[in-house]
């Protein structure tokens, strides 16, 4: 590929006074496509233009990063839009003969959800000359005065905004990089009637003469019409801002070692939850994860639900008896964990909820297989269903199959140690239950999770 000492300079524009630069340069938060940020109509008037060196002969950015910049006359300009142009570009300006030299404007840290994974993957790292400025991020989370090592990171743009709206449910710390349709007017919507708590922080053209920084509630924040592209969304829950405790990795609180808690872990009644070795099974079926989000429908004790976002899912606890749906909460603020609870009866209830990734379906009933059915037609992934009675086992799988779903199953027996008198032990036999799980076969469904 032409000369092999050829480098990609890509320079990360700054984010204003005050909050310092990596390049000496400022052309607003403003991200074209692949850039760590949203994007803003025009760049700032009042910040300093960029002198692009008089060698350089192909200039990449953003129109507004390119039409702010001084370039070298004799240069070429590529406007980002669809990216698979402006790479093919580079890929061959930098294969010229001669010596070519190319510079790409883009916003901030390009290499944090930026164009630099982009063209590291197309030339290699060794070909490239990253120079960042300050990401949008951190920027936010110094206007709001707030550390952010332990903040969840997730970006909307150009994204599914259902994955950033399932970080935000589940971490009490996240912050949102924004884009067309996925701002905070949207997010707003998304968080607003689940009952979980959440203040937003809305950072618009931070550093620029236009930066505005916004505490509103998520209704507040639906109800708004923002005129411009929003750069930052911070989601916070109140009294939960600050780690109680300095860590020394990076990134949201990490997973819990230990899962399939006992039953003595949750308030329950009358020995109404899912054992632990049932629950151990349908957590390693459902496999919730950071971004999913997972029903737990006859939640009863809420277990399921609250060990789904010990793990990182977004979790939602429905419960037809309200004090079932009452030790549900209850269960989840002693593990220190949100989950939404719905008081409702299956599958009515289900109705106004969004997508499941994933769904847990406990308890039994002659509504079973219905409600099954409903579940089964709306998960993205797979649903998991306990139950005790043998008849109802045919109807579960063929409401499975009938989604489209890849039904399986097996009865689940265990016997536990329990002491004799006498300092011996002897094995105390579970009721035995069925377990069963259907998959989507994400190679003939359009439902499957995109990036």
């Amino acid at each position: 590929m032409g000369n092999p000492n050829t480098r990609v300079t890509v320079v990360g524009t700054g984010t204003g006074p005050g909050v310092g630069t990596g390049t000496g340069t400022n052309l607003g938060t403003a991200g074209g496509v692949g850039a760590e940020t949203g994007a803003a109509p025009t760049p700032d008037p009042q910040a300093p233009r960029i002198e692009v060196p008089g060698d350089v002969t192909l200039v990449v950015g953003a129109r507004r990063h390119l039409d702010a910049a001084a370039l070298p006359p004799g240069a070429r300009r590529v406007a980002l839009g669809p990216l698979a142009p402006a790479l093919a570009a580079i890929e061959a300006e930098v294969a010229a003969p001669g010596e070519p030299r190319v510079w790409v404007l883009a916003s901030g840290d390009p290499g944090f959800f930026g164009i630099v994974r982009a063209l590291a993957e197309r030339l290699g790292p060794e070909r490239l000359d990253v120079r960042p400025s300050v990401p949008s991020v951190a920027v936010a989370f110094a206007r709001a005065g707030l550390p952010w090592d332990d903040a969840a990171v997730v970006s909307a743009h150009g994204r599914e905004l259902r994955t950033a709206v399932n970080v935000c449910r589940a971490h009490p710390k996240t912050a949102v990089l924004t884009g067309p349709g996925a701002g905070p007017a949207e997010l707003g919507a998304a968080l607003a009637d689940t009952g979980i708590a959440r203040t937003l922080v809305v950072g618009s053209a931070l550093g620029t003469a236009r930066e505005a920084v916004e505490w509103l509630s998520p209704a507040e924040a639906a109800g708004r019409a923002w005129p411009e592209p929003v750069s930052v969304v911070l989601s916070l829950a109140p009294g939960r801002t600050v780690a109680p405790a300095q860590r020394a990795l990076a990134g949201p609180v990490p997973a819990p070692a230990g899962w399939a808690l006992p039953e003595s872990a949750f308030a329950h009644r009358d020995s109404m939850i899912t054992k632990y070795e049932v629950r151990a099974l349908a957590l390693a079926r459902l496999g919730p994860g950071p971004g999913e989000l997972v029903w737990d429908v006859g939640a009863g004790s809420g277990s399921v639900a609250v060990e789904c976002a010990r793990l990182g899912a977004a979790a939602i606890a429905v419960e037809k008896d309200a004090d079932g749906a009452e030790r549900c909460r209850a269960n989840a603020a002693a593990h220190g964990v949100d989950v939404q609870t719905v008081h409702g009866r299956a599958p009515g209830a289900l109705a106004g909820l969004p997508d499941p990734d994933a769904v847990f379906v406990g308890g039994g009933g002659a509504d079973l297989p219905a409600v099954v059915a409903a579940c089964a037609a709306r998960a993205r992934r797979c649903v998991v269903v306990t139950l005790a009675a043998l008849d109802r086992v045919p109807g579960v799988r063929a409401a499975l199959a009938t989604a489209g779903l890849e039904p399986e199953g097996v009865q689940l027996q265990s016997a536990r140690l329990a002491p004799l008198p006498g300092e011996v032990t002897r094995l105390a036999s579970v009721n035995p239950v069925f377990v069963l799980w259907g998959n989507r076969n994400r190679s003939t469904s359009s439902q499957g999770v995109t990036s």
